[in-house]
């Protein structure tokens, strides 16, 4: 005799085969059964809830090694399409991750990919910006790691650890390399964006080598393999051990803390950040430097509590897009635009490494800022005392930084979009600050770009500027730091045009289209009232290892230093976004206080009219304009 019914919404939280790999278990059916001659016997049926993200079961999965007691346990898999590798990292909406074995995939895959030396018995950091669904990643993580014979994982406490905050730890604690679970200043929520990259061990993203192994086995992955522990909670700091494997759970903030003590002179920031005339604001946008923000700005330097706001790391980042810009982080830019408003503020992203910078009324564009930081470097900034090795910038950032290599006499290199090409040139020791138009910034005291490293240098050169001001004298302001840079060096005015998930196939057309018009071009040829000086698909060439990247932007060159730039960019989760960037050198001082889409409207025209920007795409304006 045999009956059954179905329980389609029971869920056996106590229940955990394989101590939890499945994160939750329903119960499906209910056989019961009475043999001829046995007592009743109850089985029950288990099958995955849809929130599961890795499948084993009994009947598939294998127990393939038992180190030191721990069950390592092979589930079979199959190949899932789309999982290459972007400029940083994978970076899909979540509820692709959520999809059966699709975290999994790819981070088995980054195992296959790497040579066992580098993870085998080693140490490995994890953390992330704290958005939905990085406590679930996670524990996948934890558990895959362990299972390919990973010695020991530091994961920040929560799960929290900022972009550059992975590259100090992995530094300091001299670990193999670290995952980032970020989708950087993407939006963040069940609907929104979530992904992973890998550094390693200098604290880079892994190079283009390693990604493109991790995408090709993807395509041919047959197997996942896991550790049979129970999820690891990530709460409280400290170790915790299962046999041969431990997990440390870390201060998220200790490490980077001390690190960026040794780089400043906090005691000249601190005498800044404390006058009574001077006010300072710094928006966290809900992500993950407000866990960063009250330690070192407040407990270190004496900030006031209240000059943190949205300092709250949120999943969803209060809802909001924690990119800052001047469209994304418009509550600041009002604030500071305001009549009276502070003399600084500034705003960091998702994950922490981009930064922008504002004083009363005035906004420091990325291309100036980093070529600002790198003409004062030495004289304010302890860590470059001694010298600047080089300076380096992506190649869509303007030439600003250019013309302080030059003047400065130091060596100056041109690179890819993507933080990963700076890295080379640090480990060579060639290089000391760099930065990207796409708000990042930073130095070799990592391999990261750095949100508050670079609020960090802004406030330094601020205070040694103003540190024999006395009370109620004017003090030097950014606007006047920045104006005097310019009448030095001249201005580069510079916009870049973001056009946002736009339809794939008619961007892509756009660039083949423009790839066309290069190759017919020729310096001399006439482009309204510019001169083509060349046009090109820029091709990088590693000084250091020789590698190359090719299509790597489509460039117009005038003969006046004037720059039209187009790029697909490789950060977002859906769909392409187009970037336009815009560029013209000015040396005349009496021009410098102009708007720089008034000084650029000729350009920006021609730059919409050569690529024919809103037939292949649809789009009549940018979502963002900085």
């Amino acid at each position: 005799m045999a009956f059954s019914c179905s329980l389609q919404n029971l869920i056996f939280s106590t229940f955990q085969p394989h101590n939890s790999i499945v994160p939750s278990l329903s119960v499906s059916t209910l056989l019961f059964s009475r043999p001829s001659s046995s007592k009743l016997s109850l089985r029950i049926r288990f099958t995955p809830t849809p929130s599961s993200t890795i499948r084993a079961s009994s009947s598939s999965s294998t127990i393939i090694a038992e180190p030191e007691g721990i069950k390592i346990i092979s589930i079979p898999t199959k190949p899932i399409q789309g999982q290459k590798t972007g400029t940083s990292g994978l970076r899909k909406k979540v509820k692709v991750f959520q999809q059966e074995n699709y975290l999994a995939n790819w981070i088995q895959a980054l195992f296959n990919s790497l040579p066992p030396e580098d993870y085998k018995n080693g140490l490995l950091a994890l953390g992330g910006d704290g958005r939905y669904f990085n406590r679930e990643a996670a524990q996948i993580i934890i558990k895959i790691a362990a299972g390919n014979g990973v010695g020991k994982i530091l994961v920040g406490k929560e799960g929290i650890l900022s972009t550059p905050a992975v590259s100090a730890v992995i530094r300091k604690r001299k670990a193999n390399g670290g995952f980032i679970m970020s989708a950087s200043h993407n939006p963040g929520g069940p609907e929104y964006d979530w992904g992973i990259k890998f550094n390693y061990s200098s604290g880079q993203p892994a190079p283009e080598s390693i990604t493109d192994k991790i995408y090709g086995n993807t395509l041919s992955i047959s197997e996942i393999r896991i550790a049979d522990i129970p999820d690891v909670d990530l709460s409280n700091v400290g170790v915790t051990k299962f046999g041969s494997f431990s997990v440390e759970v870390i201060d998220p903030v200790s490490d980077y803390l001390e690190l960026l003590e040794s780089v400043f002179d906090f005691h000249l920031i601190k005498g800044l950040i404390s006058r009574s005339d001077f006010r300072f604001i710094f928006d966290a946008m809900h992500a993950v430097t407000g866990a960063y923000a009250k330690p070192i700005f407040v407990d270190e330097l004496g900030a006031s509590l209240d000059s943190i706001t949205n300092g709250i790391p949120l999943e969803d980042f209060g809802h909001g897009h924690p990119d800052p810009n001047l469209t994304y982080a418009k509550d600041l830019v009002n604030i500071l635009y305001a009549e009276n408003g502070p003399d600084f503020g500034a705003a960091s992203d998702g994950d922490g490494d981009r930064n922008m910078i504002l004083g009363r009324s005035f906004f420091v564009t990325p291309s100036d800022s980093v070529a600002l930081i790198a003409a004062n470097a030495s004289e304010t900034i302890p860590y470059f005392k001694t010298g600047v090795k080089g300076l380096a910038r992506s190649m869509p950032t303007s030439g600003a930084l250019d013309r302080v290599a030059q003047k400065l006499n130091l060596p100056f290199f041109e690179v890819p979009t993507g933080w990963k090409f700076f890295g080379n040139l640090m480990d060579a020791g060639n290089l000391s600050i760099c930065g990207e138009e796409s708000f990042g910034t930073g130095s070799d005291h990592i391999r990261e770009k750095d949100g508050i490293w670079a609020v960090l240098a802004w406030l330094s050169i601020i205070a040694y500027r103003n540190k024999d001001t006395k009370p109620g004298e004017k003090l030097i302001s950014v606007s006047d730091v920045v104006k005097e840079h310019w009448a030095t060096y001249g201005r580069n005015f510079f916009s870049r045009y973001d056009y946002e998930e736009c339809e794939s196939e008619g961007a892509n057309k756009m660039i083949e289209y423009l790839r066309e018009r290069v190759s017919k071009s020729k310096a001399g040829d006439k482009y309204g009232s510019y001169v083509l000086q060349f046009a090109d698909d820029f091709t990088y060439t590693d000084p250091v290892d020789g590698s190359v990247v090719s299509k790597q932007g489509v460039r117009f060159v005038f003969t006046d230093g004037s720059r039209i730039i187009y790029r697909l960019s490789g950060t977002g989760s859906a769909g392409a976004t187009v970037r336009v960037y815009i560029e013209q050198f000015e040396a005349d001082v009496s021009k410098h206080d102009l708007d720089a889409q008034v000084a650029l409207k000729p350009l920006i025209d021609l730059a919409l009219s050569v690529s024919k920007l809103k037939d292949f795409t649809g789009r009549e304006e940018p979502t963002v304009i900085t």
